[in-house]
C-alpha cells in the first residue's frame, strides 16, 4: 500500500467531474495539487472547495491540446511544487452522433484532446520520473474502449488509443528496469451525472453493467485501487470486465449482437451531455 502524504500531483480537467472528485481524494490524503482546466469560473470554485491549511492547490487554465500551454504549466507546477509524483489526465472532449453524420473536424479535437494532449503531458514529466524511478501516471480512458458504443466512434477510438499508450508504456518503463514508475488506465462506465448523462441501455444492459452513481465512485477506485495499490487497471462497474472477457471467447459477430441487445445501438438517443465541449467530465465550451 502507497502512501500519499506529501505527494505532489497534476490533474488535468481538474475543476469538475471525476477531475475533481480526485482533486478531493488526493487534498484528504494530504497531495500538494495543481488543477488544469479550460473552464476559469469552475477552477475558481474547485480552488475555494480545496483549499485547506494542510496541503497547497493551484489552479491554471489550460486547453491540453496546446503543446506550448502545456510546457508553460509543467514549468510552473515545477515551481510551485517541486518534482511532480503524479500525473492525473482526465481532461477530454466528446462529441456524440454516428460518425458519417459528423464533420471530420469533430473526430480530429477529439483525437486531439483525447490522446495527443496526454503525449504532450506525459512526454514533459515521465523523463524526471525515469531518472529518480518514482512516479505514478494515471489516464482516464473509458468503458468505451473495452466495449464499442455507437454513435461515440471518434471518443470510442481515442479511449482505446488511451488504453493501449498506458500498456504500452507500463511495459517500455518495465523493460528499462524503472519499477517504481507506475501506470495506471481508467475505465469508467456510464455515470449518471455529467458528460454522459442521458447515456442509456436497455433494461437487459443496465442489469449486467449498471450505471455509476456519481463521480467519487471513480475517484474512489483512481486513488485506492490506482495510486495506494498500484493496479494496472481500475474498472467501474466491475461487471465490463465480462466484456474483455467475452471478447476473447465469443466469435465476433456473436458478440457484436449480444453489444446491440443490452441497447448499445441506441445508448445516445437520450443523451443529454453538453455537445462539443472540452471538459472535466461536465466541461466549459471549447473555443478552438
Amino acid at each position: 500500500m502507497n502512501h500519499l502524504k506529501g505527494k505532489k500531483a497534476i490533474v488535468t480537467g481538474g475543476a469538475m467531474g471525476i477531475g475533481l472528485a480526485v482533486c478531493k481524494r488526493l487534498v484528504t490524503e494530504g497531495c500538494d495539487v495543481t488543477l488544469w482546466d479550460l473552464n476559469e469560473q469552475a477552477l475558481e470554485t474547485a480552488k475555494g472547495q480545496l483549499n485547506t491549511d494542510n496541503v497547497n492547490v493551484y489552479a491554471y487554465t489550460c486547453d491540453v491540446s496546446n503543446k506550448e500551454r502545456i510546457g508553460e504549466l509543467a514549468d510552473q507546477a515545477r515551481k510551485d511544487m517541486g518534482q511532480i509524483d503524479i500525473l492525473i489526465n482526465n481532461a477530454g472532449f466528446v462529441r456524440h452522433g454516428m460518425f458519417w453524420e459528423q464533420p471530420v473536424e469533430n473526430a480530429v479535437k477529439q483525437m486531439d484532446v483525447n490522446v495527443n494532449a496526454l503525449f504532450y503531458s506525459i512526454h514533459e514529466f515521465l523523463p524526471e520520473m525515469m531518472e529518480r524511478n518514482s512516479g505514478h501516471i494515471v489516464n482516464v480512458s473509458s468503458g468505451v474502449a473495452i466495449q464499442s458504443a455507437p454513435g461515440l466512434a471518434a471518443y470510442t477510438t481515442s479511449k482505446w488509443a488511451v488504453w493501449g499508450m498506458t500498456d504500452v508504456l507500463r511495459l517500455e518503463v518495465m523493460a528499462a528496469g524503472k519499477t517504481g514508475v507506475k501506470f495506471t488506465s481508467v475505465h469508467p462506465g456510464n455515470i449518471l451525472t455529467g458528460m454522459f448523462e442521458g447515456f442509456e441501455l436497455n433494461l437487459l444492459g443496465k442489469l449486467i453493467s449498471p450505471a455509476v452513481k456519481d463521480h467519487d465512485v471513480i475517484a474512489k477506485g483512481i486513488v485506492e485501487s490506482g495510486l495506494k495499490k498500484g493496479r494496472h487497471l481500475v474498472v467501474r462497474p466491475r461487471q465490463i470486465y465480462i466484456a474483455m472477457i467475452l471478447r476473447g471467447l465469443v466469435p465476433n459477430g456473436i458478440l457484436a449482437k449480444m453489444a446491440l441487445s443490452v441497447g448499445l445501438g441506441d445508448c445516445v438517443t437520450n443523451y443529454k451531455g453538453r455537445k462539443g465541449m472540452i471538459h472535466s467530465d461536465v466541461g466549459a465550451d471549447y473555443k478552438p
